[in-house]
């Protein structure tokens, strides 16, 4: 049994040496257990969203290192992402003096400004789209009350939590780069959403790094750890967190930050998320890409046969997860099912002109 599947799995790596799997699907595909994780799913009907918010800076210092990230991760989304401008909201300071930035900052950090830009991502999106929301600039948190420090009153986790509240049906991913996050990003987890935080405590309070590593992360795609020219919410927290330790580590200093991440909806966040831990199966399903064909092969089947082995792999992947759920025997065949409906999806693809 063991030989058959290797053989099989040499086949399928060798088939996919060329096409970008690993993905969202339609619910229950292979009836491995995806029923119960009904979340990020896309299809070639879904849509992405960003949400980009750059809260008020302490400096003209801070203020230029922010919007420089955030105009390169603008560019990126689009660029190496596939979003449309229009499914981006970007949100600086009070929205005025942007410079550069200027055509594509749609408002300020008001409390008032990021409620109408959540508004219009309410009035285009539908059940099963995905939207990401990134926070740049200042956290505090004293005594249990976080806060993000935009212009005007700061506003907490749960207050930006009521904020999204509309949005129902869409799957979410939060990251909050800001000091001080944690408490303020734990008020923002629940069921169908991956939340990561550039810090695990109100203690650290210093300018974390994790935001620069972040964009660097997405940019050109150099979180593909996998090569599959897509790039997972696991991926980019992998890639960005490792990033903040070397640092510290060649700096011989100890480190002030710790990121974490809650895909599990209870708020308890974990510093290394993946197989056998309690976060890291959304984590791992949730792509910041929209879903494409790819450069070469753009016809409607391409696109058809993309979407089926990303729905399969997403399978994979949450059967692997789900091991311990099942008798070995039936848990290898169900993966070798899976494995021969990828490979033979792939072969179609790959013979496509």
């Amino acid at each position: 049994m063991m030989r058959a599947f290797q053989l099989l799995l040499v086949s399928v790596l060798l088939w996919c040496g060329s096409v970008f799997a690993q993905t969202e699907q339609p619910v229950g595909q292979s009836g491995s257990g995806s029923e119960d994780t009904p979340w990020f799913q896309q299809t070639p009907q879904n849509s992405k969203f960003a949400l980009i918010i750059v809260g008020a800076s302490a400096n003209d210092e801070i203020r230029s290192r922010l919007r420089g990230w955030v105009t390169d991760l603008h560019a990126s989304l689009r660029e190496d992402y596939g979003y449309d401008s229009d499914a981006i909201e970007l949100l600086i300071d009070d929205g005025s003096n942007v410079g550069n930035a200027a055509s594509i900052v749609s408002g300020g950090s008001r409390v008032a400004d990021i409620e109408a830009a959540i508004e219009r991502i309410r009035s285009r999106s539908n059940a099963g789209d995905q939207l990401t929301v990134f926070l740049f600039g200042h956290g505090s948190s004293t005594f249990g009350d976080a806060k993000f420090n935009n212009v005007g009153p700061d506003m907490t986790g749960s207050e930006l939590a009521d904020m999204l509240s509309p949005l129902t049906g869409i799957d979410m991913v939060m990251f909050n780069t800001t000091s001080a996050s944690f408490e303020f990003s734990r008020e923002l987890a629940g069921l169908g959403r991956v939340v990561v935080s550039a810090t695990r405590s109100a203690a650290e309070r210093y300018d974390p790094l994790f935001g620069g590593f972040l964009v660097t992360a997405l940019q050109q795609k150099r979180a593909d750890i996998d090569r599959n020219a897509r790039v997972s919410v696991l991926e980019v927290f992998n890639y960005a967190s490792g990033q903040v330790s070397q640092w510290y580590r060649d700096q011989d200093r100890l480190s002030t930050e710790n990121a974490v991440l809650d895909d599990s909806g209870d708020g308890l966040f974990s510093r290394e998320p993946g197989t056998g831990q309690p976060d890291g199966l959304l984590a791992e399903i949730a792509y910041i890409n929209v879903i494409s064909a790819g450069t070469q092969k753009t016809s409607a089947e391409a696109l058809r046969l993309t979407a089926e082995m990303q729905s399969i792999e997403r399978e994979i992947f949450i059967l692997r997860n789900q091991k311990v759920n099942y008798l070995e025997e039936d848990y290898w065949k169900r993966l070798e099912a899976l494995l021969i409906d990828l490979a033979t999806r792939t072969r179609r693809y790959n013979e496509l002109p």
